[in-house]
């Protein structure tokens, strides 16, 4: 996997730096083209993006491995006879699938220290958010295939339960997602919705939270199946309290609204003016939206206003019109958002946070504050070429790859071990 991860995230690093440096060439003769120059989003996004791929394709048949092999051998079976826990034998898998992850997260790792040495910026802050959120979907696959494994008689059936599951997750993306109704709450089980609050440098405490249950649920169920000694039916009997685990665990996570917006260029946040303001604001805010689901007009408040309301104000509701109203009122309704605060109320249909901050600081009685000073985003223009670089991902990095599986492969039994067995070393 290590071998197959270095082409495919080098090309991507390359023609992700290839870019970023048009962009920059343009950018570098207008500052405000320079404030929309992130390299979150032009460099570590599209190179992150493609270790996902690899993860989702590739990691679920080496965290299967984990157990696949023991299972077909017959050596589970003497596994679980032996003096500890099952779920201490789980646990010491998952730590066996961990550092997997951090093995073949090499490739993408090796890019950031790259792009330190072109010059490039990296901010650690949404940095290491993003390396966070990348871990938890490793972590989320690698639990998906370990159960695939205890539940299946062999690798290649663990194998396609848990591509169904991954590249399923894309189909529900594909086909569901911005459809209001179900249609909505399904494209939320996609496992790439995972990642993009990350991608955005937001940590959101629910989606941690979400994430956490899911993965120690699917553990759970691992260690209830994993005894091959079990009857069926007794293995369904307790499952049933930790599928309700995985099932209510998101949900539950969804009322959890705390989160921290890491990125540099507060992307996910007012000014700190606004803000601090913002946050006195006690009494409820009720915002009914007359725009439909997929109208990119919903798309742009939902971005720009509606979600930094929700972090920087204490008591917020978001009120979808429905389908039914939107049809009996097509034409003067429509695209009105409506803004109630105790016993005002006002209506607008700005999707911008210059006009609807002025509103709402007018029905809570209180003035704007100050305009911030210092805090624009100054944007980090960088005009260089990582075509070099290919020698790294396509050469130096594969050879230093394969030369250290050769010496792994030469390493001598340990003698310690070998003496314990009663074999004469």
């Amino acid at each position: 996997m290590l071998l197959l991860a270095c082409p495919l995230v080098g090309y991507s690093f390359v023609q992700a730096v290839s870019l970023y440096s048009e962009s920059s060439a343009a950018a570098l003769q207008s500052p405000v083209l320079a404030r929309s120059l992130s390299p979150l989003d032009g460099i570590l996004v599209p190179t992150f993006g493609a270790f996902y791929v690899a993860v989702t394709l590739l990691f679920p048949f080496v965290a299967i491995r984990v157990l696949s092999q023991e299972k077909e051998s017959g050596a589970l079976r003497l596994l679980v006879q032996l003096p500890y826990r099952p779920s201490t034998l789980i646990a010491a898998k998952f730590c066996a699938v961990l550092a997997a992850w951090l093995m073949v997260s090499i490739p993408a790792l090796s890019s950031l220290v790259v792009w330190a040495v072109l010059g490039g910026h990296l901010a650690a802050p949404e940095t290491l958010n993003l390396l966070f959120g990348h871990l938890l979907y490793g972590l989320l696959a690698g639990s998906i295939a370990l159960f695939a494994a205890v539940i299946s008689d062999n690798s290649a059936t663990a194998g396609i339960t848990a591509l169904a599951v991954t590249i399923g997750s894309w189909v529900l993306d594909f086909t569901l997602m911005g459809r209001p109704g179900l249609s909505a709450w399904l494209a939320q089980l996609s496992l790439t919705q995972t990642l993009r609050p990350f991608e955005q440098g937001l940590l959101s405490s629910g989606l941690v939270f979400g994430i956490a249950a899911v993965v120690g649920g699917l553990a759970a169920l691992t260690i209830v199946w994993l005894p091959p000694g079990t009857p069926v039916r007794v293995k369904m009997i307790r499952s049933g309290i930790w599928v309700l685990v995985i099932v209510a665990g998101p949900g539950a996570a969804t009322q959890i609204k705390a989160s921290v917006d890491l990125s540099e260029d507060r992307r996910n946040s007012f000014s700190s003016a606004d803000e601090r303001l913002l946050a006195t604001l006690q009494r409820p805010l009720v915002i009914r939206v007359n725009l439909a689901t997929e109208d990119p007009r919903y798309v742009d408040l939902r971005r720009n206003v509606l979600g930094k309301l929700e972090r920087a104000m204490p008591d917020v509701s978001v009120v979808l019109a429905s389908e039914r109203s939107k049809v009996t009122n097509p034409s003067d309704a429509y695209g009105q958002i409506e803004y109630v605060y105790g016993d005002r109320t006002d209506v607008s249909r700005s999707t911008s946070p210059r006009e609807i901050l002025p509103l709402l600081y007018a029905l809570a009685g209180t003035q704007p504050p100050a305009p911030s000073v210092g805090e624009d985003y100054p944007g980090y223009p960088l005009v260089v070429s990582a075509d070099a670089a290919l020698l790294w991902f396509f050469g130096g990095l594969p050879l230093l790859i394969a030369l250290a599986w050769r010496q792994i492969r030469q390493l001598p039994p340990d003698k310690g071990y070998l003496v314990h067995q009663g074999v004469k070393p």
